[in-house]
């Protein structure tokens, strides 16, 4: 696509400066706040939004700015592995069944029909439920949740592509299965597949806030978004900003991504 194109695309540009505001926020949150996320000072309890606390101080006097960077941090890092976890394994369970099919084929199948027959965040709490709190285990359920949609995306490409032109082609040269499935066919499937997960990973980020909004996602002293927004609760009268950094925050990196996905989208129909 030429470079007038892409300047025209305002969901991709638009995208790019949101998703790339909140990941370096979230990266830089990982070796450096204004402020200890954890340091707690009674005398500044509920101050304003100032140059001094850009975001203002919670109920605890915690410096709100470097807890929502602190919380961009482990949100997007959990999005990410949770991405990673679930969509390697969607495209190896995919890939196989999309390519081999038969009775492979049916027992995956019918696996992912049973999941998502429940809602994502329902079978995440009962996996929670079984495995316990923690970042670890938040990462498994919801890897665990995610890879039904993965497993359908990339099969039902596979089955289209198993008997394209150069797929017979190579056959009849002698290319083995495995470099068929992994070097001629995973290839064509990334157009399609990279807009899914970049939703899988706003649905993360999602369903990890929610979870930790409910007290049984990411853990204190680890700071969270979701947690933060929860514990604002009592306080909107008080100190409106408090519930709006954390909230804004959430919101942010969620439509980045959204734009994000819709911008790939239309550059790859143009």
């Amino acid at each position: 696509m030429r470079r007038s194109d892409i300047l025209k695309n305002k969901y991709l540009l638009i995208g790019l400066f949101m998703t790339g505001l909140g990941l370096l926020l979230g990266i830089v949150g990982l070796f450096w706040t204004p402020y200890d996320p954890a340091g707690m000072s009674a005398a500044e309890r509920f101050a304003a939004p100032s140059l001094h606390h850009l975001f203002g101080t919670d109920n605890f006097g915690r410096d709100i700015f470097s807890r929502v960077m602190k919380g961009l941090s482990v949100t997007i890092l959990i999005g990410m592995l949770v991405v990673l976890f679930s969509s390697v394994m969607g495209i190896l369970l995919g890939a196989l069944t999309g390519y081999f099919g038969g009775i492979l084929d049916e027992i995956v199948m019918r696996i992912t029909d049973a999941l998502n027959g429940f809602p994502s965040i329902l079978l995440a709490l009962v996996l929670i439920s079984i495995f316990g709190n923690g970042r670890q285990n938040v990462i498994l359920a919801l890897g665990l949740v995610f890879i039904p949609s993965y497993v359908r995306i990339v099969r039902s490409e596979f089955i289209r592509l198993r008997d394209a032109d150069f797929i017979r082609r190579a056959r009849l040269m002698g290319v083995g299965k495995l470099r068929i499935l992994f070097v001629h066919i995973l290839p064509n499937v990334f157009s399609v597949f990279w807009v899914s997960v970049m939703i899988g990973f706003n649905n993360a980020i999602l369903a990890e806030s929610g979870m930790s909004y409910l007290g049984i996602g990411v853990q204190p002293p680890d700071a969270s978004l979701g947690k933060m927004l929860s514990d604002a609760q009592g306080y909107l009268q008080g100190a409106p900003w408090y519930a709006l950094s954390a909230g804004l925050a959430i919101v942010w990196v969620v439509l980045g991504f959204a734009l994000l996905s819709e911008g790939i989208q239309r550059m790859n129909k143009a």
